[in-house]
């Protein structure tokens, strides 16, 4: 087993803990990250990135990822290979321990272990990601102006994504498995008086038709959940909105999760229930989950650990000099 200590460590290799990483470098904190089981983050797994600012063209998700990476590393963040399957946050230095046994300490901890998308499960929808099917409207509902769009959810994030997604589209159909919507209230009304928005409910999708080619997604095949009748409707998008997973797991019972999963954190700050511990990206954040929010969260969580780490090295040293 083998030691990696550190004065912040960082858990997630995403725009948050990237960036958290950077800023942690630069003020000498000589960060670890651990990449965890998706290094990257979800951004690796989008093609075509058009909102992050700073590039006129379009840029590839994993390129970007691979550009901050170099940024941490150039900066003096150490990048290590590793899962962490076990925390201790009772004391500091906190200790966490990889999956291959070593052991990581951190003075300050930095959680950036972002969150996944939930999605249906279909071998279709896996097969048609990127190439028509989505679980981000406000990322990706820009490349379907003047199309035909649909969404697939019926909670606060699907009628959300459908309203967003009129900015783009005149013709948006929402797909539910039920007949009534779990979106509050005032969202159904918004959405019910949309001129653009249809609803079709007690469907469930069973595939996501692909036109061969470079057609991309063509159609959505459905199924009446309370008849079994199937049907068809032509769309050039189909957005998954059926909510998220934090990837949080690891910390229950270590820190306050709120009722969704997600770490709390004090309003307006990255600090969790455990002092030194602070949370940033899309494992705090189920508001707006892009990457430049996630980014600006992770400048946050250094920020804040910095400044942690200096008041508890002035009391230390005050009580020293006594």
């Amino acid at each position: 087993m083998t030691t990696h200590s550190t004065r912040m460590l960082v858990l997630g290799s995403g725009p948050a803990g990237l960036t958290a990483a950077i800023y942690a470098a630069r003020a000498g904190m000589k960060p670890i990250v651990v990449q965890g089981i998706q290094p990257g983050g979800q951004l690796t797994t989008t093609t075509d990135v058009e909102n992050y600012p700073g590039f006129a063209d379009v840029i590839q998700g994993p390129w970007l990822m691979e550009q901050m990476q170099k940024q941490a590393e150039h900066v003096g963040t150490r990048m290590m290979w590793d899962t962490i399957v076990k925390v201790d946050l009772s004391t500091r230095p906190f200790r966490l321990i990889g999956d291959g046994g070593d052991l990581y300490e951190g003075e300050v901890l930095v959680i950036a272990t972002g969150a996944q998308a939930k999605w249906l499960g279909l071998d279709s929808e896996d097969a048609m990601k990127g190439k028509g099917v989505s679980a981000c409207a406000t990322c990706d509902g820009f490349f379907y102006r003047g199309k035909k769009v649909a969404v697939i959810g019926g909670g606060n994030t699907a009628v959300e994504e459908a309203l967003y997604l009129t900015n783009h589209s005149d013709d948006v159909t929402l797909i539910h498995r039920r007949d009534s919507l779990r979106a509050e209230r005032i969202l159904q009304e918004r959405l019910h008086a949309h001129p653009s928005i249809k609803v079709l409910w007690n469907k469930e999708v069973r595939e996501f038709v692909d036109g061969g080619g470079n057609a991309g997604l063509v159609a959505l095949e459905l199924e009446d959940t309370q008849t079994g009748e199937h049907s068809r409707i032509a769309v050039d998008g189909g957005f998954v909105a059926i909510g998220h997973h934090p990837a949080t797991e690891l910390f229950r019972g270590h820190l306050a999760l709120d009722d969704d999963g997600y770490i709390a954190v004090e309003t307006g700050t990255t600090k969790t229930s455990v002092p030194g511990v602070f949370a940033c990206g899309d494992v705090m954040d189920k508001s707006y989950r892009q990457a430049v929010t996630a980014a600006g969260t992770g400048c946050m969580a250094a920020l804040d650990a910095e400044r942690f780490l200096a008041a508890v090295e002035f009391e230390e040293f005050k009580e020293a000099a006594e």
